[in-house]
């Protein structure tokens, strides 16, 4: 006999994440209320919230769409070890560079194999993102090519 089923097991996952939201929002919200601290964190909360409410929702009345359960572990590690890479290089060789790498690096794992596309994307996206957050984050980020104050 199963303890939980997979409907109970969505359900609670959908809360367990809201539940982290809301904690995260509280705890960034007491170590500081001023616009440049919540600014990126409170909007991305509401954001999470009202997701995991329509999740609720759709549960509850069994409208909630089917997923394909257990997902090879050979497709996910390439992503999950591309992802930790990316982390743990920030810092080496900078936010603008690394990202540009890592979303170049996930479009070939993913099966892309237009190279114009894919270094394409990968700058834009990559330095777009660069400039948005050195611009809209209170602390300095780490660059390579971007001008910063790190």
């Amino acid at each position: 006999m199963r303890l939980f089923t997979p409907k109970i097991t969505d359900v609670l996952v959908v809360i367990g994440l809201a539940g982290f939201v809301i904690l995260y929002s509280l705890s960034a919200w007491k170590a500081s209320n001023t616009p440049e601290n919540m600014i990126l964190i409170l909007p991305v909360s509401a954001i999470a919230l009202i997701l995991c409410a329509i999740e609720l929702i759709q549960q509850v009345l069994g409208k909630s769409q089917s997923v394909e359960r257990g997902q090879p572990v050979k497709e996910v590690a390439p992503i999950m070890g591309l992802f930790t890479a990316y982390v743990l290089s920030l810092e080496w060789i900078g936010f603008d560079v690394a990202t540009v790498l890592f979303v170049a690096s996930f479009l070939l794992v993913q099966g892309e194999r237009r190279w114009v596309w894919i270094v394409g994307y990968s700058i834009c996206f990559g330095l777009v993102m660069s400039v948005f957050f050195a611009q809209m984050l209170p602390y300095p980020m780490p660059m390579s090519l971007l001008p910063t104050d790190y």
